[in-house]
């Protein structure tokens, strides 16, 4: 299965995504892990960034299609619906599922704009070369529906008041109730 978890930046998705990899048994493959070798290297938004993010992008993808089938892999990103990156890049997810002939559980993870104001100055975010500033982001939040089309399953959750091992566990439960019942009963996923 593929686990897909979109939020606005600063909501959580990685460290939610880490624990969530871990109470699966699967793989974690973060927006990050592609986007820093972009933003390290070229241009924000030039002609190369984008070529870079689709080849480091295909790279990671045809290895998620090498991995066996019964592994799970969580992805993160911040896609809205009006941004045509995000759709492509919402397409690439919704393939990748398809060739790998597993699931897409979408979980889009939400905060109040005020929650999520405070999460993106978090220390934490300037050493994984996350933006902090929250100015940056309120065009973002106001009026842009993030992404949840395409999946064959949808949990929308918001994490305002949870911690991040809560929100993880109520995303595995959650995933692990749909397995189940996909697979007729039996267990899917290892506890």
């Amino acid at each position: 299965m593929i686990i897909h978890v979109n939020g606005f930046p600063g909501v959580g998705k990685l460290t939610v995504g880490k624990l969530l990899a871990a109470q699966l048994g699967g793989r974690l493959l973060d927006n990050h892990s592609i986007y820093n070798i972009a933003l390290a290297l070229t241009e924000f938004k030039s002609p190369a960034y984008y070529e870079t993010l689709r080849a480091v992008r295909a790279i990671a993808y045809q290895r998620v299609l090498e991995l066996p089938p019964g592994v799970p892999v969580v992805l993160t990103n911040a896609h809205m619906s009006d941004s045509d990156w995000g759709n492509e890049c919402w397409d690439a997810v919704i393939d990748l599922a398809r060739a790998r002939r597993v699931p897409l559980f979408i979980v889009v993870m939400e905060c109040s704009p005020e929650e999520n104001a405070r999460r993106i100055q978090g220390l934490d975010r300037e050493e994984k070369r996350k933006p902090r500033d929250p100015g940056m982001f309120r065009g973002n939040i106001e009026g842009r529906p993030l992404l949840d089309r395409g999946g064959d399953h949808l949990l929308r959750l918001d994490v305002t008041h949870l911690a991040a091992a809560d929100a993880a566990a109520r995303m595995a439960a959650w995933i692990r109730g749909k397995a189940s019942a996909r697979a007729g009963g039996n267990q899917a996923l290892s506890p």
